[in-house]
């Protein structure tokens, strides 16, 4: 029992917010920017070059309502 609770509190550090409002919606931009992006070039012949880029963008941007940057929760420094 004592190894579960270890577990949850480690992944919900893990998740815990880390970004600022500027980082949010600088997150934010860059997500919109890259799902539009991503749609332009499904729309084409490169479908899963889209694909790529829309769920690149869809997870920026829940990066950015949530609040939360994978890259600063794994300890890597951003600049954002």
């Amino acid at each position: 029992m004592s190894g579960d609770l270890c577990l949850w509190l480690r992944v919900r550090r893990f998740f815990n917010k880390n970004l600022d409002m500027s980082g949010r919606r600088v997150r934010g931009v860059i997500g919109s920017l890259v799902l539009i992006v991503g749609i332009i070039i499904a729309g084409d012949v490169l479908w899963w070059l889209g694909l790529i880029f829309v769920v690149a963008g869809l997870f920026a941007i829940f990066e950015a309502v949530r609040g939360w940057c994978v890259l600063r929760a794994c300890g890597i420094r951003t600049k954002i």
